[in-house]
């Protein structure tokens, strides 16, 4: 993620906030706990991000119709801005790290990563 920092502090967005925006822009609607999930940070932590996020303009939350408890989050227009503006540079960096390593590489890192993440499902 140090490659990534810089450029996302550039656009005012941390780490945490930038996966939950894009998460939400590949996904669409998800409850929280299918975000946390989804991003890797624990509920506490998430609780903050969406409330930083939502007053940003960049997501929403609502009810869900069928179970009031459940909260529903979506990316907004604003959201999608960001995802945007910071997509080119972001896309420059993965394709330095691939120049570097090899797509091949890469690959089996993300690969090594994705079983690591479902270890103890």
């Amino acid at each position: 993620m140090g490659h990534f920092r810089p450029m996302l502090a550039l656009h005012d967005v941390t780490e945490q906030q930038w996966r939950v925006i894009r998460i939400l822009a590949e996904a669409g609607t998800l409850d929280a706990s299918e975000l946390s999930e989804r991003a890797f940070i624990l509920a506490p932590s998430l609780t903050r991000i969406i409330r930083s996020l939502e007053e940003r303009g960049f997501i929403t939350k609502t009810k869900d119709a069928e179970d009031g408890r459940r909260i529903l989050l979506e990316i907004t227009a604003a959201g999608l801005k960001v995802i945007n503006e910071v997509s080119p540079d972001s896309q420059m960096i993965y394709t330095a790290l691939e120049q570097r390593f090899g797509r091949e590489r890469i690959d089996m890192l993300l690969d090594m990563l994705d079983e690591l993440a479902t270890l103890n499902k």
